[in-house]
């Protein structure tokens, strides 16, 4: 980037941004990874860094921020191990804080399965466990070795401690007995390594030993006593021989580190590219920010309900600033401290955050095209030391703008033009917009000269904005108004102010008639947008009141909905409690019929017989398909009726509409005898439909004798075959049950069941659920002409 560039960067406070970055992040690497952040123009590299930023966040909604502070920097100590370099016990364990982070990143990615972005990265980690154990288990701390780090120096360090213990025995056996009155003080302590007890200086003959010191004031000598001179060589060796042993323990942790010096740099790179990028998320949060919608190619920009990020969240007032839709250039007005740099700074602030992977304080529907390059010219540059007024350092600024703007950047203006005469810095400020926009660049400018208003009004690609003034109050609102020039409003403020108003006609006066018309025309706009916002505000509360009415129906619909499901559902319930009394009932209905079967000898009893079985088979399988195919039975309010009494004709409710014959009346608990067919039950009252009769009285019906089957019922007709093709086994076989009752009532000899070649598995499940029928007589497959394999014929009984 150049000199220009940066110095744009500064002005558009994009290194503050970078800062607030790094604060939030773990590691140092991180932080400076953060700060040389640049803004890229290749769309593909910003599209994969915005999308890095927003998965990590998702992330850190779902599981949290993964922990980064154990992040080393392990270049110069894999460097000093590859060249075969013994490391110290600090440098191991940074090695093995690295190698835990790297761990604990690992477990974090398998928390989820989905695929992000992150996880090729995610990817790139070892997590060495067996060198992060090794070197923990023998490094306590870089002042200690653990014992257990070897067992040689597990052996080593037992000796010392029982040589100390013998030595610490010997001396306070001295200290306690008659030599006590030599000491200065009764106590062991060290000198040079070596256990010595303070003697006085008059008495050093009288304890013999070796001499290791003197106290300053020459009254104590620290003697070594005689008898723990050998046991004092002991330790020195001992000692020797456990610095040997650490230091080849050390020199054993370096060779491991050496041989995995590729893996654990990989390790540092990936992790310090995490940290960056969920520092990006966690700046996104604080920011409550979101990720806009990119778009390759500069000269389009359309913020929605951007906020500067620097600015307080909760006290900044979000604009709407927009640029490339119909027009390149946007001129914005307004009075001082009115908001417009503010406005310029974040449109030029929040393109830059954009183009660096960063989530913006907008709109997520907020839509940014990258720039080649954001030029800015901001602020007040005047120089003593160069001899540059307000004027001349702006102009300095502005003609190395013109130099370098092209096609696809985004060039920003402070108060262009002025610092110099009005029609002149006017007219200058006119032919450098118009110099940039040839030059293929986009240009924002804020102004408070009319000629720019004018400019723009009559300039096709160019569009006033201005920063709306309550008068009233005296005070900038800060909204961002596009498409509006901003008007002059010094002689309303003057005079709310309490200037006397003669001088405020005077200087009216002074103003040409065309300047006062074109403020005249300038207020009319004005008002005319304060009526169409009060249109909207009053149509947008008019959307949100019918927005609610809405989900208020919606709701109730859904529990009118769910309420209907209960009860469909309690219904379904009960019929399938009938259906299985039914058929249980049915069950036992045949097998008294075929005891009649054995003991009837007349052809006639067989006929009835045949008919009755089929008739009840009717009522019950009638019931059930309806039942399977979801057919809602409808509910019939009772009508106010007599009592029922014996001989009456009721229709069963719960049966289907079956007929039946009332035996007798309702006992004490409401259950009524019934009789349908050849089958009899009992029913409660309140399940009877009473079947009035019209014209003269049925006539009572002979009865039949005992021991013949009633013939009330009609016989069904049915199908001879049935094509369970195409259907799971469970299915198919469902359906061949039903198909047989139905043949049975008819009294068909045989059907033919049709179920395909296949793979056999579906002939064999049916044949298999046929054999096991006991109304079944015999199942083969079908023959040449009758379909072969293809089919299964079945006899029955």
């Amino acid at each position: 980037m150049n000199k220009l560039g940066e110095r744009s960067l500064r002005i558009l406070e994009y290194y503050e941004i970078l800062e607030r970055l790094a604060a939030q992040a773990a590691s140092d690497a991180a932080k400076e990874k953060c700060r040389a952040l640049r803004p890229m123009d290749d769309h593909e590299q910003a599209q994969v860094w915005m999308a890095q930023t927003t998965d990590a966040k998702a992330l850190m909604i779902r599981q949290g921020s993964p922990a980064f502070g154990g992040i080393r920097a392990v270049g110069a100590i894999l460097l000093r191990a590859a060249r075969g370099g013994s490391l110290s016990p600090r440098e191991l364990l940074d090695v093995a804080s690295l190698l835990q982070t790297a761990r604990r990143a690992l477990l974090y990615d398998a928390e989820h399965e989905q695929k992000t972005t992150l996880s090729p990265i995610f990817g790139l980690l070892t997590g060495d466990r067996s060198l992060e154990e090794a070197i923990t288990t023998a490094i306590v701390s870089e002042e200690e070795i653990a014992d257990g780090a070897s067992p040689e120096l597990l052996s080593i360090r037992r000796e010392l401690r029982r040589i100390s213990g013998k030595v610490r025995e010997t001396l306070n056996r001295l200290i306690a007995g008659e030599r006590a009155k030599y000491l200065q003080e009764t106590i062991v302590t060290q000198r040079n390594g070596r256990y010595v007890v303070p003697v006085k200086a008059e008495h050093r003959g009288d304890i013999p030993g070796l001499v290791h010191d003197t106290s300053s004031t020459g009254a104590t000598v620290f003697i070594e006593p005689q008898q723990v001179v050998e046991i004092n060589n002991q330790i020195k060796v001992l000692e020797g021989r456990e610095e040997a042993e650490i230091d080849r323990i050390l020199a054993a942790l370096s060779s491991e580190v050496a041989a995995r010096c590729d893996a654990i740099a990989q390790d540092y790179d990936a992790l310090v590219s995490l940290d960056c990028i969920f520092a990006r998320a966690k700046l996104s949060f604080e920011m409550k920010a979101a990720p806009p919608v990119l778009h390759e190619g500069g000269g389009h920009c359309r913020l929605l309900r951007a906020r500067h990020p620097l600015l307080d969240p909760d006290k900044a007032v979000p604009i709407d600033i927009a640029i490339g839709e119909g027009y390149d250039t946007l001129v914005i007005t307004g009075p001082n401290t009115g908001g417009k740099t503010v406005s310029l700074k974040t449109l030029g602030l929040l393109s830059l955050m954009a183009a660096s992977g960063l989530h913006i304080p907008a709109n997520e529907q907020s839509e940014i095209g990258l720039f080649e390059h954001v030029y800015a010219d901001i602020g007040d540059e005047q120089s003593i030391e160069q001899s540059l007024s307000t004027f001349s350092a702006h102009m300095k600024t502005i003609v190395s703008i013109m130099d370098c703007c092209g096609q696809g950047d985004l060039v920003l203006f402070d108060e262009l033009g002025a610092g110099t005469d009005p029609v002149e810095g006017a007219a200058l400020a006119v032919a450098v917009i118009g110099y940039a926009r040839q030059m293929g660049a986009c240009v924002v400018a804020t102004t408070h000269y009319a000629e720019l208003k004018t400019f723009a009004l009559t300039t096709d690609g160019v569009e006033n904005a201005s920063c709306e003034f309550d008068v009233q109050s005296l005070q900038p609102t800060y909204r961002l108004l596009t498409g509006i020039p901003g008007k002059s409003n010094a002689f309303a403020i003057a005079s709310r102010l309490g200037l006397q108003p003669t001088i405020i006609e005077r200087a009216k006066e002074q103003v040409s008639t065309e300047d006062a018309r074109f403020e005249d025309v300038l207020a009319e706009l004005e008002r005319e947008r304060r009526r169409i916002d009060q249109l909207k505000e009053e149509a947008n509360r008019m959307r949100s009141s019918a927005q609610s009415e809405r989900d208020k129906m919606r709701a109730e619909r859904d529990a009118a909905e769910e309420r209907a499901d209960v009860l469909l559902e309690r219904a379904r319930s009960q019929a399938d409690r009938i259906l299985k009394d039914a058929r249980m009932t049915a069950e036992t209905v045949f097998d008294e019929l075929e005891d009649m079967k054995k003991k009837a000898q007349k052809h006639s009893a067989d006929q009835n017989l045949a008919a009755a079985k089929a008739a009840l088979r009717g009522v019950i399988t009638q019931t059930e398909n309806e039942q399977r195919r979801g057919i809602q039975k409808r509910v019939i309010e009772a009508d106010e009726q007599r009592p029922v009494k014996k001989g009456d004709r009721v229709r069963l409710i719960n049966m289907g509409g079956v007929l039946a014959d009332v035996l007798a009346p309702a006992d004490k608990s409401g259950s009524v005898s019934v009789q349908a067919g050849p089958m009899k039950m009992m029913v409660k009252e309140n399940e009877l439909r009473l079947v009035e009769q019209t014209g003269q009285a049925k006539k009572s019906a002979p009865q039949p004798r005992r021991d013949a089957p009633r013939r009330e019922l009609t016989l069904r007709s049915a199908e001879r075959e049935v094509d369970v093709r195409g259907m799971s086994a469970q299915e198919a076989l469902f359906e061949v049950d039903n198909f047989l009752s139905r043949a049975i009532m008819a009294g068909l000899p045989s059907v033919t069941v049709i179920h395909g070649k296949g793979t056999g598995v579906l002939r064999d499940a049916v044949q298999k659920h046929l054999r096991a029928n006991k109304r079944v007589k015999s199942v083969r497959s079908g023959v040449y002409g009758e379909g072969e394999q293809g089919v299964t014929i079945v006899e029955f009984r």
